[in-house]
């Protein structure tokens, strides 16, 4: 009867421990639109860090993911650069640690989401803690366009380069009118153009010597 009882006793703690893994989860949202990343866990932690998101060209994806892989040290071959705490959730894509924290807060990547070494750490860490199956990340929002100012600023270059066009194109065309003038018999070049003459001699224009 003992035996049945510790049994029992054993298979109910089994349970509870199941129960209370699968709970506990790490709850990672990232907001594209204002280059930060929101942590939460079921045990009450929180975290607001910033972070920086692929720029322009190398956008990040968005969509809810799960963790497949996590690399304590990693080291980039095809751009060459160390992501440490790596928290790979698609493909090449992974949450880490940068050096570049100077340009948290704003678009910097090759399409991964970077963050503080310290905060990667800690990310890292509370993944572990929980496991990659009860960890979700969640990306949404669009980056700002860092190009934005450029592109608004090109239209009216181009417009001033039409409209300087169209002013040469004009004055060639009367100055061509002039020339053709039958009324007026031959018309020097530059003097169609604008031009002043230092003598004339027979209806020749010449410079005088």
């Amino acid at each position: 009867m003992l035996r049945r009882s510790l049994a029992a006793l054993a298979v109910v703690f089994a349970l509870f421990a199941t129960v209370t893994a699968a709970s506990a989860r790490v709850e990672i949202k990232i907001d594209l639109a204002s280059q930060r990343m929101q942590v939460a866990t079921a045990d009450g932690e929180s975290h607001n860090w910033a972070i920086s998101s692929g720029r322009d060209g190398y956008r990040t994806i968005r969509g809810s993911f799960r963790p497949y892989r996590l690399e304590k040290k990693w080291h980039s071959r095809k751009y060459g650069g160390n992501m440490p705490n790596a928290i790979f959730f698609r493909g090449g894509f992974a949450i880490h640690g940068t050096a570049a924290v100077g340009m948290l807060g704003r678009p910097a990547s090759h399409g991964c989401v970077r963050l503080h070494p310290a905060n990667a750490a800690k990310l890292f860490a509370l993944v572990q803690k929980h496991g990659k199956g009860a960890t979700r990340i969640a990306i949404n929002g669009i980056a700002p366009d860092q190009n934005s100012r450029f592109a608004k600023a090109k239209p009216a270059k181009q417009k001033v380069q039409v409209a300087k066009a169209k002013r040469q194109n004009t004055n060639w065309i009367t100055a061509r009118g002039r020339m053709l003038e039958p009324s007026r018999g031959y018309v020097d070049p530059g003097a169609a153009l604008g031009f002043r003459p230092v003598g004339r001699s027979q209806g020749d224009w010449f410079l005088r010597r």
